[in-house]
């Protein structure tokens, strides 16, 4: 089998002839290795009848293959200490295991044994449907969660980027068997598939079990989807609730973009931790929350950048426009130690992420499928250091050039229209 291999640092990329991308991050000190296969597609890549079939696949990918069935699998894993999980993005989907070193074997052959043979059974998929179900209604009922799948729909509407990864009551009642399988034909092809491995894990081992324990894989044309349309926009729902859940944010950064890390340190230093301005000044000197945060979720070419906040009926009125007023003011008021505070804040997660094998597995993937090609830790370092006041003050100017995006759930009537929230931007 031919094979293109490529050194960065001490992670090394192997590609083999069907496109399969291998990537190890090897740490010596210690006795497990995790590791899967991540997929650059998930909700974004569904059409919108069939919302949801790819979170339903995830979980199907589980449910028995043609030499295991869905006991099987977990007895197999279990026995060895190791375990199994996968997960639905909006652009990817991942299958993964954490065992010990000499395990590795097992664990390849369980992952590519689910993702080129699972049978879809009709009774294992009738029953995961109703769990999925259950799923639903369980975030439905969980207002904090909830709030962000209506805040994407919003800032996205009509289109996949927008659409919830659980999908709807009613489309995942209907997803068949060969919706199921389809999607997986049509998505899963060795050339847009990366299998990622960190910790003590030999390289040219993990090629061999790869080459082949992956032979089935077909190799597919590129994905496609359509390009991100941030419209931005006001959801609003009464709920006889304690509290009214709010987000409050604007069109953000995608992943590639030049302001990518400056978006990051932003959100670090708006409302990143205790000493951040929204918990100091809206928690800890007002008391009107009890949790406040930023986020900054980018996307391959877009991304969002808002505040979450919970607060009682009578503090609603109150806390909208000071959200605004701390999110309008910071382009003046930068300090420097402010600002390396909020890199090195953010610097210190990343860092400390590298400890975990599942996180290097994680991001080792994730980069390759967003950037083609791994990042160095000093590279991702120097970006962050590189950011300074003027490029935060920048950044959130363009930030708020966009329409603001409004979703709150709750006692609202005390919560600021949309109209009146933009007009605090301007």
């Amino acid at each position: 089998m031919n094979r293109n291999d490529e050194t960065y640092d001490q992670v090394r990329v192997t590609t083999l002839d069907n496109g399969l991308r291998v990537a190890t991050d090897p740490m010596a000190t210690v006795d497990t290795v995790s590791l899967g296969i991540w997929a650059g597609v998930g909700t974004r890549n569904e059409p919108k009848e069939i919302n949801g079939v790819a979170h339903l696949l995830e979980h199907m990918a589980f449910k028995g293959t043609e030499r295991r069935s869905a006991r099987d699998i977990a007895v197999e894993i279990e026995a060895v200490g190791g375990h199994l999980n996968a997960y639905t993005s909006r652009e990817q989907t991942a299958y993964y295991a954490k065992v010990l070193a000499e395990d590795v074997p097992l664990a390849v052959d369980i992952i590519a044994d689910i993702l080129q043979h699972s049978t879809f059974d009709e009774e294992e998929l009738a029953r995961e449907r109703a769990v999925v179900l259950q799923e639903i209604g369980q975030a439905e009922d969980t207002p904090d969660d909830i709030i962000f799948d209506r805040f994407q729909e919003t800032a996205f509407p009509d289109q996949a980027l927008g659409r919830p990864v659980l999908g709807t009551a009613e489309i995942v009642s209907g997803l068949s068997r060969e919706v199921v399988r389809d999607y997986l034909r049509r998505h899963y092809g060795a050339n847009r598939l990366i299998l990622a491995a960190a910790g003590r894990v030999d390289h040219d081992r993990l090629v061999d079990l790869a080459a082949r324990a992956f032979r089935s894989l077909p190799v597919i044309e590129p994905a496609s989807v359509e390009p991100a349309r941030y419209v931005g926009g006001e959801f609003r729902e009464p709920r006889d609730l304690e509290q009214v859940h709010l987000v409050l944010g604007f069109e953000g950064i995608g992943y590639r973009d030049p302001d990518y890390y400056a978006a990051s340190v932003l959100s670090t230093l708006l409302g990143g931790g205790m000493s951040s301005r929204l918990f100091q000044e809206i928690r800890e000197k007002r008391g009107l929350v009890y949790s406040i945060y930023s986020f900054a979720s980018a996307y391959t070419d877009d991304g969002l950048f808002g505040v979450y906040a919970g607060t009682g009926e009578a503090q609603a009125a109150e806390l909208v426009p000071l959200i605004c007023e701390e999110i309008a003011k910071v382009p003046g008021t930068l300090d420097g130690d402010e600002v390396r505070r909020a890199r090195t804040q953010l610097k210190a997660g990343i860092l400390m992420a590298r400890e975990s094998s599942g996180a290097r597995c994680e991001q080792l993937a994730q980069q390759i499928l967003i950037f083609g090609r791994p990042l160095s830790t000093s590279e991702v370092v120097a970006n962050i250091d590189s950011v300074d006041a003027e490029q935060l003050g920048r950044v959130a100017r363009r930030l708020m050039s966009s329409r603001p995006t409004v979703a709150a759930i709750g006692p609202i009537d005390r919560v600021e229209r949309l109209d009146a929230i933009a007009a605090r931007f301007h």
